[in-house]
């Protein structure tokens, strides 16, 4: 006796005839995972691509920052250096003109006990009109020496914020 059943018309039909959807179904299948494996492929080269971009720019950006940092540092330094050169410039021409208030305070007072023991009018007039002349050309050549000392102060003084201006018209002038 035979156990399987009989298939019904419709279901033969099926079994002996399979429709060109079915066949094509695999190879539609089958292009669109490698469309799909080469878009992710294509996808994660440009992720890869993005990446390596995004990196080097931020290692671009920290080297920027360093030398930014650097060159602020710098210029700190030229500032404070030239703080000190002011300073000691500032102490020695305080000191120059110390001596020399003292040199003409001594002068004086010996023209006044000169003038103690003066017999004539004529004696101290002579006195007094030596003592000025005497601490007019004091004055004037000091006031020559003093200006010119405190031309090289600012000289010396401005040297090394000068010397940074210079580096960062250099350093910042050119393109990037």
């Amino acid at each position: 006796m035979n156990i399987k059943p009989k298939l019904t018309e419709a279901q033969g039909a099926v079994e002996t005839s399979t429709p060109v959807a079915l066949i094509a179904a695999p190879k539609v299948m089958e292009d669109m995972a490698s469309a799909m494996s080469s878009s992710t492929e294509q996808a994660s080269q440009g992720l890869g691509t993005a990446q390596a971009i995004a990196n080097k720019g931020m290692e671009k950006a920290m080297k920027t920052t360093e030398e930014l940092v650097a060159f602020g540092q710098g210029n700190i330094e030229a500032f404070m250096k030239s703080g000190e050169i002011w300073t000691a410039g500032m102490q020695d021409l305080s000191k120059q003109v110390a001596a020399t208030a003292q040199a003409n305070f001594d002068q004086t007072m010996s023209t006044f006990k000169a003038l103690t023991s003066v017999k004539s009018l004529k004696d101290a007039f002579e006195l007094q009109t030596g003592l000025a002349r005497a601490a007019m050309e004091k004055t004037l050549a000091e006031s020559g020496r003093l200006t010119d000392a405190s031309f090289k102060l600012t000289e010396q003084a401005m040297a090394p914020i000068t010397a940074r201006v210079t580096l960062a018209v250099e350093k910042f002038a050119k393109p990037i």
